[in-house]
């Protein structure tokens, strides 16, 4: 249940900082964000799956922890990802 390589590269592309960067705060929260909206929508449908459940909010505790870094580091670069993943009200 992860992403295709083709969706990864696509997320890769539009939140990269640098044309070599592979792994910033924003990038990983964007790739955390996908995944955890792919296994939101397995969930909708495999209601007892409870692994991937667990799984779920793994992602979700990781995405939290990475958001709560950039919030305390760039707050101008924090309010932007939010607004541009959607997440956060």
């Amino acid at each position: 249940m992860s992403l295709t390589q083709e969706k990864k590269q696509e997320i890769i592309g539009l939140y990269q900082i640098h044309e070599t960067d592979t792994g910033s705060s924003a990038l990983q929260v964007a790739l955390l964000s996908a995944r955890i909206s792919q296994l939101t929508e397995h969930l909708k449908i495999n209601k007892k799956d409870h692994s991937s459940r667990r799984g779920l909010l793994k992602l979700i505790g990781q995405r939290k922890r990475l958001l709560g870094y950039i919030k305390r580091k760039r707050p101008q670069d924090y309010q932007e990802l939010i607004k541009k993943l959607g997440i956060r009200g």
